[in-house]
C-alpha cells in the first residue's frame, strides 16, 4: 500500500467536512436573511444587524469552496491548450500547475496567519452581537492548509488527464442501459 493512501483518505474525508461546513454557513446566511426578510413582513421595520451578520459567512463560503473546487478539478484551467501538448509536456505543464497551486496555498498559510494574528477588531454586529475579526481571518490560512492537504491526490486533481475517449463511452452505455425495457 503507497503512503499517500491514508493522506489521500484524509485529504476526501477533509473535502467532506469542507462541504458540511459550507452548507452550514449558506444555511446560516438564508436563515438570518429569512427572519430579517419575516421579521420586516410582520413588523414593518427592519432589523438592523442582519445584513451584517450574514455577510460574516461569505469568506468562509468563497475560501471553502475554492478548496472544494480544487478537490474535484474543478478550477481555471486552459485544459484545450494543455491537451494539446504531447504526453510528456503535458506531465511538465501539469508539474507545473501543482507548482503553482502549492505556491499560492503556502502563500495564504504564511500570509493568512499574519493576518489571523494581527486581526484585532471586533465587528459590532448590532449592542449585543458582536464578532471578532478572527472568526473571519482564520479561514484564509487554514483555506492554505487544505489545498496544500488536497496536493497528496497528485495529477488526479487536474482535469487535463481525464479520458475524454473514456468518458464518452461511459455516457453512452449509460444512456444505453437507461433506454432499454
Amino acid at each position: 500500500m503507497s503512503p499517500l493512501v491514508p493522506l489521500r483518505r484524509f485529504s476526501d474525508g477533509v473535502n467532506q467536512v469542507a462541504i458540511v461546513l459550507c452548507v452550514v454557513c449558506i444555511l446560516a446566511m438564508l436563515g438570518i436573511s429569512f427572519t430579517a426578510f419575516v421579521y420586516k413582513l410582520f413588523t414593518g421595520s427592519a432589523l438592523s444587524w442582519t445584513y451584517s451578520l450574514a455577510r460574516l459567512f461569505l469568506p468562509w463560503i468563497g475560501f471553502l469552496s475554492m478548496t472544494i473546487s480544487l478537490r474535484y478539478g474543478e478550477h481555471v484551467a486552459m485544459t484545450l491548450l494543455v491537451r494539446s501538448l504531447p504526453r510528456v509536456l503535458l506531465q511538465v505543464a501539469a508539474g507545473l500547475c501543482l507548482a503553482v497551486i502549492a505556491i499560492f496555498a503556502a502563500l495564504l498559510v504564511w500570509y493568512g496567519w499574519g493576518y489571523f494574528l494581527n486581526a484585532t477588531q471586533v465587528y459590532m454586529v448590532s449592542d449585543q452581537i458582536q464578532v471578532h475579526s478572527k472568526f473571519t481571518a482564520i479561514v484564509v490560512p487554514l483555506s492554505g492548509v487544505i489545498i496544500l492537504l488536497h496536493l497528496v491526490q497528485g495529477f488526479a486533481l487536474l482535469e487535463h488527464f481525464i479520458d475524454d475517449e473514456t468518458m464518452i463511452d461511459e455516457l453512452i452505455e449509460t444512456t444505453d442501459l437507461e433506454e432499454r425495457p
